[in-house]
């Protein structure tokens, strides 16, 4: 063995015992490591695309805490700023845990809406199960950033809605998806510099929504930076979703088209009551969401005179009916997309949650903040991307005759939408990408995922697919996983573990209800298009009792 020479062993960095001479020093501890982390310049030459470089602002050593599922060893937690190479732009903020138990890998975590802020590195992977270690607490080093922006004070910070960033290029850019290669390349420099010069030897990247677009993009333009990919409910298409978003606004603002709170909540009852035994079994899932034909005409008020979430006005048919089909765009854009396949508004898709689906209010000028995030993600995009004039009334520009916008419209969609299926560089490589998606999604369409879907098998064949990717689907579940009708809890990180470093792929995997009044029931996570079937016999809440079918 070498002199010198440091090891990743048993979760700890060490130095080599077997060395000519005795130690000079004693080895440094976690919190002078840690300590001497803060400061620390980020060269401008270890990050693959261009930025001024980055220094470390705070490194601090955070102590071992909480049991069982929850525990998280003892990490250094540093905070770096990477700087734009366009002064006016912002930086982007990045956030690291550095296990002293380190286990050799490394997660990235996606981020959510336009970002914004950093996510949770502390937290666990999209649909992850509550009593399963998340990655920091199973000894991987995590990172994330806010994707090169800081959103306004009064944003959600979890799902931000901010998007004046993008009257900057170079914030836009990092938004679209520079920023993960500039974070992820910078974290393995300040990795490197912790562990000794250390690398990493398995690199994963997880993420919902925005995030879910990310990890698309990381496995498409960087195909070698992560060995496994974890897509949940991904908005991949971005530009064409928020053209959909501004089709939903037009749609939802004209004067009765809008159905309220009570309304949407009782076309979600009448849905489940007429769909959900399609499955076999009533158990409040409507898992046969395609075998669901249900007609709101049976829910048409009778005459003038209403009480509220009673009925609905013929108007109010008419928007829901235009929402659950797909939008066709009548112009090119350079994306390639024709359009998006809306969403399934008529199994009851969108009503379990209204703030993400409809909202509590129609659109309007200005847009009410109590409009579901889709229609205020069109507001931003609108004032801030496409017309970049804050002032802008998001209602005036009609996504089907954009007239003068049009031109910026495509230039956005070549920018944000991951339009190449291609993934053979990453199959290549050793990658594996699990994708999953709630049928009951009010802000991602599923439906859009199996498009993606689909032209990945299209471009690479479906044996070489099946090699390295699968796409799952979870009847009942929705995209922030919050009152649905399945809350949705799966280990997708020890199955892909297992994929990547085992060469072991899914087999048989089971998705898990956590909610509160779910009592652990479970069903097979069926490969779209197949659904969990209940065989006629046997516990309903066990998902040995069901069958993938319709595959």
């Amino acid at each position: 063995m070498n002199r010198g020479r440091t090891l990743v062993a048993g979760g700890a960095v060490m130095l080599a015992a077997a060395m000519a001479g005795p130690l000079r020093a004693a080895p440094a501890s976690a919190a002078e490591t840690c300590a001497g982390l803060d400061g620390l310049a980020v060269p401008a030459s270890a990050i693959g695309l261009p930025t001024r470089g980055g220094q470390v602002r705070q490194a601090v050593l955070v102590p071992a805490s909480g049991q069982g599922a929850t525990a998280v060893g003892e990490y250094c937690r540093v905070e770096a700023a990477l700087h734009p190479v366009d002064p006016a732009a912002p930086d982007i903020l990045m956030r690291i845990a550095l296990p002293t138990a380190w286990n050799g890998k490394t997660m990235m975590f996606g981020g959510g809406g336009y970002d914004g802020t950093i996510p949770n590195i502390a937290g666990n992977v999209p649909y992850g199960l509550p009593d399963r270690p998340t990655p920091l607490g199973r000894g991987y080093a995590t990172f994330a950033s806010d994707s090169g922006h800081q959103a306004a004070p009064g944003f959600q910070p979890a799902t931000s809605l901010d998007g004046s960033f993008a009257v900057n290029d170079e914030a836009l850019r990092n938004f679209a998806g520079d920023a993960l290669k500039k974070t992820r390349d910078a974290a393995v420099h300040l990795i490197g510099r912790r562990y000794g010069g250390a690398v990493p030897a398995r690199g994963y990247f997880a993420g919902g929504s925005s995030g879910g677009r990310e990890a698309l993009a990381v496995a498409q333009r960087w195909p070698r930076d992560f060995q496994g990919v974890i897509a949940a409910y991904p908005a991949w298409n971005a530009a064409a979703l928020d053209l959909f978003f501004g089709y939903e606004a037009q749609i939802l603002s004209r004067p009765g088209a809008f159905p309220g709170p009570a309304e949407q909540d009782l076309l979600h009852r009448s849905v489940i009551a007429a769909c959900d035994a399609g499955d076999g079994v009533r158990d409040g899932i409507v898992s046969n969401e395609r075998g669901c034909r249900f007609d709101p005409r049976v829910l048409r008020c009778a005459g003038r005179h209403h009480e509220a979430g009673t009925c609905l006005t013929d108007r109010q048919i008419r928007a829901v009916r235009a929402l659950s089909a797909p939008l066709r765009l009548p112009y090119r854009i350079a994306s390639g997309e024709t359009g998006y396949p809306g969403f399934p508004f008529l199994s009851g898709a969108a009503m379990t949650t209204p703030l993400l689906g409809m909202g509590t209010a129609a659109p309007a000028d200005p847009m009410p903040k109590s409009g579901g995030y889709g229609v205020q993600f069109w507001d931003q995009w609108i004032r801030y991307a496409v017309t970049r004039d804050p002032g802008h009334a998001s209602l005036a520009v009609d996504p089907r005759r954009p007239g003068r916008w049009r031109a910026r419209i495509s230039e956005l969609s070549a920018l944000q939408d991951v339009k190449d299926p291609d993934l053979r560089r990453f199959a290549a490589a050793g990658g594996r990408l699990l994708l999953v998606h709630g049928l009951a999604d009010e802000l991602v369409s599923h439906r859009s995922t199996a498009q993606y879907f689909a032209r990945v098998r299209a471009t690479m064949g479906a044996r070489a697919t099946n090699g390295f990717a699968r796409f799952y689907t979870v009847p009942g579940a929705n995209h922030a996983n919050v009152k649905a009708d399945f809350t949705a809890g799966w280990d997708s990180l020890t199955v892909l573990e297992d994929w990547a470093e085992n060469g072991a792929p899914p087999r048989d995997p089971v998705v898990r209800d956590t909610g509160p009044a779910a009592a652990g029931r479970a069903r097979p996570l069926c490969e779209y298009p197949a659904w969990p079937r209940y065989k006629g016999s046997g516990d309903p809440g066990d998902a040995g009792s069901f069958t993938c079918r319709g595959g």
